[in-house]
C-alpha cells in the first residue's frame, strides 16, 4: 500500500462533491469532484491538491489500537458510497505542547479514541499526515472517511463530538468536504 496520498479537487473526479464547507480558517476553492491517488502523481487539471502520508499512530497507546484493529474496517467497501475529506491544520499553541501533552489532551481530556470506537465499524477512516511533507503543505492532516449512506447521521454524531471536545480549540483551520460515488 503506499504511503503518500494526493487528493485532487476538480471538475471530475471519482467522488462527487455533496457539499463543501469551510468550519475554520481559510476555505478550499470549491470544486465539483475529488480524487484520491496513492501516488505522488502530478494533478493534472485539478482546482486544488492536497498530499499527505500514512504514519504511525502518534496518540494511541497499545490497549487502544488493539481494540481499534479489533473492529475497524477498511475503506473502499462496496456498501461505502458516502465519504468525507477533512483537511485539518492545528494552532502554533498545539505543536508547542510536548507529545505527552498532546496526549493527554487528545485522549485524557477529549477521548478522541474512545469516541471514535462508538462509531466503528460502520465508519472507515485513515489518516494522512501533511505537516511531514514540509511547512508549505497548508494543513496538518487529512482525514478521510467512507460509510454507507444509513450512516451518515452517525456520522454527523461522530463529527459533532469530536468537535465539542476540548482538542477542537486547537484547530485553526478546517474544511469539510462531503462526497458520494
Amino acid at each position: 500500500m503506499p504511503r503518500l496520498f494526493l487528493f485532487v479537487g476538480a471538475d471530475q473526479g471519482d467522488w462527487t462533491v455533496t457539499s463543501q464547507r469551510t468550519l475554520a480558517g481559510e476555505g478550499l476553492a470549491p470544486v465539483s469532484a475529488v480524487t484520491m491517488l496513492g501516488t505522488e502523481a502530478a494533478p493534472g487539471s485539478g482546482t486544488w491538491a492536497l498530499r499527505g502520508i500514512t504514519s504511525n499512530e502518534r496518540y494511541v497507546e497499545r490497549a487502544e489500537k488493539t481494540q481499534l484493529l479489533a473492529v475497524q474496517e477498511g475503506l473502499s467497501r462496496p456498501q461505502a458510497r458516502c465519504a468525507a475529506l477533512i483537511p485539518i491544520r492545528k494552532t502554533a499553541a498545539w505543536w508547542a505542547l510536548t507529545q505527552d501533552e498532546r496526549r493527554a489532551v487528545f485522549e485524557a481530556q477529549s477521548h478522541h479514541t474512545e469516541i471514535g470506537l462508538r462509531y466503528l465499524p460502520a465508519i472507515a477512516r485513515r489518516l494522512h499526515h501533511c505537516r511531514d511533507l514540509g511547512e508549505a503543505e497548508p494543513f496538518d492532516f487529512l482525514t478521510w472517511f467512507e460509510f454507507a449512506p444509513e450512516h451518515t447521521s452517525a456520522f454527523d454524531d461522530l463529527l459533532a463530538a469530536l468537535r465539542a471536545s476540548p482538542e477542537w480549540a486547537y484547530v485553526d483551520r478546517e474544511v469539510e468536504v462531503r462526497l458520494s460515488r
